[in-house]
């Protein structure tokens, strides 16, 4: 199984360090770059650490390389430091990515296309979701999905888990829509061993509500706490990213928190995914309050009107 990453930055070159180390269905990696001196040094720098995972060929590479590829990873972009969106009182937030992002999608999607038509389309680059609709647009095809608020629910599962002193894995909670500062974190359904979050915080003699702003701003803001300490947000997403490529490529039909085309909600956003070969095979609401469809639906219009602008953006 052959997969591409088109962008070797922070992103590209940690989901790339993940695939190696995950070995599994991966035997090819082709690294596309620009820069293409860069992309030839990640992958010479990969390919000495590569006898201690299991074998997989990794090489830099142009566009024609990715031809009979499986999946193809789209990290090229402005990230958030370079596009001046680490400003937490925006609420655009990724969304001022968008057109900048757009342009460089229009040249990219259409080079991948033509040689890898079969090919399953990730989009990581910020924002995910509507570059997903525009990538959709570009491809012609279905086969496409973002990373989506994947890597939301991590943090979520994680930061509860600290605050009830309890193994992450053992959390159950979920966020669902975009990828971005209008995500919805669902916190009538988070539970451990069956029993709601919020009853174990009250037992614990914590405030629900304290703990509750606390959570929700370490999510919508954990890139721009990453990116201040560090510079960019690349290891969580890079992980991420390649569990998502190896359950495509495993046909795992798993059931995760990544965005793909809804056609109830005529945009891309994330839902309960089921993800395979293909991409995402199907896609579920779960249950939500009152409260959280109407937070849904807020977001939903937000990515609506960014899918149009994205797709405005590359026409110029």
């Amino acid at each position: 199984m052959k997969v591409g990453i088109v962008g070797v930055g922070a992103v590209g070159s940690a989901t790339a360090l993940s695939l190696v180390e995950r070995g599994g269905s991966r035997r090819e990696i082709v690294l596309i770059d620009r820069d293409t001196a860069r992309a030839d040094g990640v992958a010479a720098d990969l390919r000495y650490a590569a006898p201690l995972s299991p074998r997989v060929d990794l090489r830099s590479g142009g566009y024609d390389d990715l031809a009979g590829a499986a999946v193809v990873v789209i990290t090229a972009g402005v990230n958030e430091k370079a596009g001046g969106a680490t400003d937490r009182s925006d609420p655009k937030g990724r969304l001022r990515l968008l057109e900048t992002n757009a342009k460089v999608f229009a040249d990219i999607v259409p080079r991948v296309v033509a040689v890898a038509p079969e090919a399953v389309l990730m989009v990581v680059t910020d924002p995910p979701d509507p570059l997903a609709d525009l990538t959709r647009h570009l491809a012609g095809h279905e086969r496409v999905f973002s990373t989506g608020t994947f890597i939301d629910t991590l943090r979520f599962r994680g930061l509860l888990a600290d605050h009830l002193r309890v193994r992450a894995r053992d959390v159950q909670a979920l966020v669902v829509g975009e990828h971005g500062t209008s995500e919805v974190l669902l916190w009538s359904s988070a539970s451990v061993g069956g029993i709601p979050v919020t009853d174990l915080l009250s037992r614990d003699g914590q405030s629900v509500e304290e703990v509750r702003g606390e959570v929700d701003d370490g999510i919508r803001y954990a890139n721009i706490t990453i990116i201040e300490g560090t510079g960019a947000s690349q290891y969580g997403i890079g992980a991420v990213s390649a569990r998502l490529v190896e359950a495509v490529l495993r046909d795992e039909r798993a059931v995760l928190p990544v965005a793909a085309y809804s056609a109830a909600h005529e945009v891309t956003l994330s839902l309960s995914s089921v993800l395979g070969a293909g991409g995402v095979q199907q896609m579920h609401e779960p249950a939500m309050t009152a409260e959280e469809h109407q937070a849904l639906d807020a977001g939903v219009r937000i990515l609506r009107e960014a899918a149009e602008r994205a797709v405005a953006a590359a026409r110029t």
